[in-house]
């Protein structure tokens, strides 16, 4: 098998392809005068099983197109497979209509990845699990918690922990969590949106009095939900709040809405490529999960059983 990468994220792809103990791909993917992009492979892919690493993260525009056209300069120079190992799958947040005349934009990128020869697609914490039902190709949805649960047990495993919930749409990945640190108690944030970007806190469900608390999300953007649930629990009573985040978009002022939150500390992975304020920040550490992508990866290449990894 190969491995190759577009821009979006080299260092998570040099990290899986020492993993597995491989050289990345030999390939360019630059750009025109007027921003078009271009793909040249550099070595041999015929009949090779071909796996493209690119979160469609910010630029998500950019980097999408990155990845149709490596798929599509992988087709046309005979690839036997082709997977496109997308960390973090841009649009995912857009997977039904809110209201009317809007668009399901999750299911027109999965459209677009199939239609440029995608055979398979390998992906962490997809904002919804439905959206594996809009592709008609192979999807596998990996999931962060086993590598979240090994660093929160080595951390705060002495102390009273509560997994929080930060909305009821999260309960499901947040009681996943709780399973694996010893079937640790469940608390959820009840909050009312008013509008995009802005949340308020309205209820804790639980009682958080004298807890560590570990909230649990999938991404993290403008930050405004994640420090809002943290200032509620603290003023409930928590001893602390932890957040444990797959996926740090952390968007516009949201490193210094963290850095001065409540917060104890910001956990996120490296499905993204972090900021240089991210990495400044002594607040946010990051987890690797490039092991978890790379063995997904060789399981995959071996035809063998991708689910096992999280029992």
């Amino acid at each position: 098998m190969k491995i190759m990468s577009g821009n979006s994220n080299l260092p998570l792809a040099r990290a899986i392809a020492g993993y597995l103990e491989l050289p990345l791909t030999d390939a360019a993917v630059r750009r025109f005068a007027d921003e078009e992009i271009f793909v040249e492979i550099h070595e041999n892919v015929r009949g090779e099983d071909v796996f493209v690493v690119q979160p469609t993260s910010y630029p998500v525009n950019d980097n999408l197109m990155e990845l149709l056209i490596c798929i599509d300069a992988l087709r046309r120079a005979s690839a036997k497979r082709i997977t496109a190992v997308v960390p973090y799958f841009g649009y995912a947040r857009q997977d039904r209509k809110p209201g009317p005349r809007t668009p399901i934009s999750a299911k027109l990128v999965a459209n677009l990845l199939t239609e440029a020869g995608a055979d398979r697609v390998l992906s962490v914490d997809l904002h919804a699990g439905q959206i594996q039902g809009f592709f008609d190709i192979p999807t596998d949805n990996l999931f962060a918690a086993p590598v979240m649960a090994a660093d929160i047990q080595a951390r705060y495993g002495d102390q009273s922990l509560m997994v929080v919930s930060p909305d009821v749409g999260g309960v499901v990945r947040a009681r996943a969590l709780a399973k694996r640190l010893d079937n640790a108690p469940l608390s959820i944030v009840d909050k009312r949106r008013d509008k995009p970007g802005q949340s308020e806190v309205m209820n804790i469900i639980g009682d958080v009095k004298g807890r560590a608390c570990i909230l649990i999300d999938d991404i993290i953007d403008s930050g405004g939900t994640l420090c809002n649930a943290a200032q509620a629990l603290m003023e409930a009573g928590a001893v602390s709040v932890t957040a444990y985040i797959t996926h740090g978009v952390l968007s516009g002022a949201a490193v210094s809405r963290v850095t001065n939150s409540a917060l104890k500390e910001l956990v996120i992975t490296d499905s993204i490529q972090a900021t240089e304020a991210a990495k400044a920040s002594d607040k946010i550490r990051i987890l690797t999960i490039a092991p978890l992508i790379g063995e997904a990866i060789r399981r995959i290449a071996d035809e063998s059983s991708v689910s096992s990894l999280f029992d």
